[in-house]
């Protein structure tokens, strides 16, 4: 009853209570359980997983195991990498991967050796709603296979986990905006569905900018698969948030629908964030996110985006948040796989690729 009540006072914060409703003793019961799992989680060691990619997908109980051993390490930036490699602007990033399937798998592979140990497949706005302003809203299946498949092929046999990439719409739901929660809970259930059907590991939302929106993702996962769900939402340096609410709320309400890691992505760079990291890792029972940019970008008279943190004081920056508690970190806009090299070496990873492989 105690967690019922905590989960009817966390829907109540969205504006979806009508569709959740029917929903919250199953939720509940999910709540309950995964909170045992994640006290049992951080007393027992880590064991041995046989094989990432022959058909074990990771489990909410892996995740949890892997974090209270050890800071995962994710990969760095997608996009930046990509506008750096020549994609212009104005044009359906996803689209274009597929046309340059090279550099995102290079990309990605480079990730690997550096140390990542999860990577994000390039499908951040492969959404109906998002593919509409490019006229490809039909194409949502085919299109999370086809870049899901790219990040499995850097992958290979076995040297990482495949988050499927999901993110907002850019449109705000009622009564902020004109989407309703249905449209938007059907928008998120077909990607997600096509990423489980592609065989990811996991899921990612990124970037978020409000609970709301976040909540219905972690709806729409719970309805259609059984895959982990990491969420990490844009926040000031004072851990506010564009639309409201801040990252302590965020926390406490994501973590009791379901997700199975929760913090911020993008933002700012990680020097302003050690205030913030701290108060989420008070309030969590999960695994504390940071994916922070290398720092604040620089608009050149171009419009370019120049981010002025060098890859040595990311890391040094980052080490002071991992001290702050978080236990899954990487990088965002204007990191590169150097970047994430010496992550790693922060974190006393010599041997990248073996360390993966022996601590699982």
């Amino acid at each position: 009853r105690e967690q019922t009540a905590h989960l009817q006072k966390a829907v109540q914060r969205t504006q979806t209570v009508q569709r959740k409703a029917p929903q919250i003793p199953t939720a509940a019961r999910k709540v309950q359980r995964n909170n045992k799992l994640w006290d049992r989680c951080r007393k027992i060691p880590v064991r041995l997983l046989n094989s990432i990619h022959g058909g074990d997908q990771m489990t909410k109980q892996a995740l949890a195991n892997l974090a209270g051993a050890r800071v995962i390490l994710l990969a760095g930036a997608t996009r930046s990498n990509l506008t750096n490699a020549g994609m212009p602007k104005g044009i359906s990033t996803e689209i274009w991967t597929l046309e340059h399937a090279d550099i995102l798998i290079g990309l990605q592979k480079a990730y690997l050796a550096a140390g990542s140990q999860i990577i994000y497949a390039p499908t951040f706005s492969a959404n109906r709603i998002s593919l509409s302003n490019f006229g490809y809203q039909d194409r949502v299946e085919e299109l999370n296979t086809r870049l899901a498949a790219l990040s499995k092929e850097a992958v290979g046999n076995g040297n990482g986990w495949i988050a499927g990439d999901i993110t907002t719409t850019g449109k705000m739901m009622e009564p902020k905006g004109e989407l309703t929660y249905e449209e938007l809970y059907d928008a998120y259930a077909e990607q997600i569905t096509a990423l489980a059907n592609a065989g990811v590991d996991l899921l990612v939302a990124e970037t978020m900018m409000c609970v709301d929106e976040t909540c219905v993702v972690l709806d729409a996962a719970a309805a259609v698969c059984d895959l982990p769900v990491m969420c990490s939402l844009t926040l000031e340096a004072d851990g506010s948030a564009l639309f409201g609410g801040n990252a302590v709320d965020w926390v406490e309400t994501l973590q009791e629908m379901g997700a199975a890691a929760v913090g911020l992505n993008c933002s700012v760079g990680p020097d302003q964030l050690e205030a913030v990291v701290r108060s989420m890792a008070k309030v969590a029972r999960v695994p504390v996110i940071a994916k922070p940019n290398a720092g604040l970008p620089v608009i050149t008279p171009t419009g370019e985006a120049f981010y002025s943190m060098n890859a040595e004081d990311y890391a040094r920056h980052m080490k002071v948040l991992v001290d702050a508690g978080a236990g899954v970190i990487g990088g965002c806009c204007g990191t590169t796989p150097e970047y994430i090299r010496l992550l790693a070496e922060m974190l006393g990873r010599a041997d990248c690729r073996n360390e993966f492989s022996n601590t699982l």
